[in-house]
């Protein structure tokens, strides 16, 4: 009986033995991305942590349905493996699989109600079900749980600076700042929560980091460009939109904001070049262009042209009322016929009632001086 149990005794260690080959022989296939044959190895071995890594090599290889399917094998031998449902409920929200996934991490949430982890992952369900709200609460959890969460914070400072909520980005962005400097995310967001207050200046350092920490992006050029003409930055905002046209220079946008900067320099003649530089690639609508072109012509006391691009202007877009109002006025500090005058102002309250009340009083207090300047001529 003894001899017996010693050879049951012998044959478990050989098979204990083997197994660990084998395991050894599967996680050195794993490691170095010989993922099918990792496969075959740990099916040798058999158990819930083969099934693991078999899962995990389905996945490495894109073999999505199947990887999900061995994770779903786990967590039914084991409700309680977290970490299989933990790389389940990624898969799902990988594959857009997000009633399945948020099914996965509400489980999760509920079991270990400590983990920012999972309150981050069903936060990113419910921003994927377009569901914002439930989605913040869970980023507000995650942050709750771990102040130095990163990526909850960014997703909290992006929705908030996606709404312009000014106070309620920077505390978000802030906190993740104070944690880690350098994440040029964060970074990025604060320059832009500045930019869109108006606040070029302090703007201006942000997007330079931004550039500096290797974030080489055309928007970021853009914006630069903008708060560097808004500040008074004339040649630091001709090198930035000098690169925007080295990257495409069939922007019209980029040639119109460049015009701006000459224009405010009153460099005219170079601002009509790119004024007709961005008509020449705009398509289909000319409007800005032409108006630009008005306002040169009118700072330049050409009234007659000034009238001509507005005129233009207003073809290409009846919609934008201070086109029309522009006709108006310039109309009246050039032109001898007074009826023609009033049509153009009673016209534009005509058509433009619910305008600016400033235009609005204008053109009615000018439709009462012509009448009576009218009324006096005809006398």
């Amino acid at each position: 009986m003894k001899q017996f149990l010693l050879v049951i005794f012998l044959i478990q260690i050989v098979r204990a033995e083997a197994q660990t080959s084998a395991s050894s022989v599967a996680d050195s296939l794993y490691v170095i991305g010989n993922y099918s044959n990792a496969i075959n190895e740990y099916s040798k071995v058999g158990g819930l942590s083969s099934a693991l890594q078999i899962a995990r090599s389905y996945n490495a290889v894109g073999n999505y349905e199947k990887a999900i399917t061995q994770y779903q094998y786990i967590v039914e031998e084991d409700v309680d493996h977290q970490l299989a449902q933990l790389e389940l409920g990624k898969l799902l929200l990988k594959v857009n699989r997000f009633e399945e996934a948020k099914s996965v991490f509400a489980n999760l949430t509920n079991v270990n109600t400590d983990n920012p982890e999972f309150q981050y992952y069903l936060g990113e369900v419910y921003k994927e079900l377009n569901k914002a709200d439930e989605s913040l609460v869970h980023y507000k959890n995650a942050v709750s749980l771990d102040s130095t969460h990163l990526r909850s914070l960014f997703q909290l400072a992006k929705h908030y600076t996606i709404k312009q909520e000014r106070d309620n980005a920077l505390k978000y962005i802030l906190e993740g700042l104070a944690y880690y400097e350098n994440d040029v995310s964060l970074i990025n967001l604060h320059a832009l929560v500045l930019f869109n207050d108006a606040q070029y200046e302090k703007a201006i350092p942000l997007f330079e980091r931004v550039l500096a920490l290797g974030e080489d992006k055309s928007y970021v050029f853009e914006k630069l460009g903008i708060s560097y003409n808004k500040n008074w930055e004339f040649k630091k905002a001709k090198e930035a939109y000098a690169i925007l046209l080295k990257r495409d220079d069939t922007n019209s946008q980029t040639y119109f904001d460049l015009a701006s900067v000459y224009q405010k320099e009153s460099k005219l003649d170079s601002a009509k070049i790119f004024i007709n530089k961005a008509m020449a690639v705009q398509k289909p609508i000319f409007a800005n262009g032409y108006n630009q072109l008005a306002y040169i012509a009118r700072e330049q006391k050409d009234f007659k042209i000034a009238f001509k691009f507005f005129e233009m202007a207003y073809q290409e877009d009846k919609s934008d009322a201070r086109i029309y109002y522009n006709m108006a006025t310039t109309y009246d500090q050039f032109g001898s016929n007074l009826q023609k005058k009033l049509g153009y102002y009673e016209n534009f309250l005509k058509h433009y009632p619910n305008e600016h009340p400033f235009y609005y009083e204008t053109a009615r207090k000018r439709i009462s001086e012509l009448k009576e300047e009218i009324h006096f001529a005809k006398e």
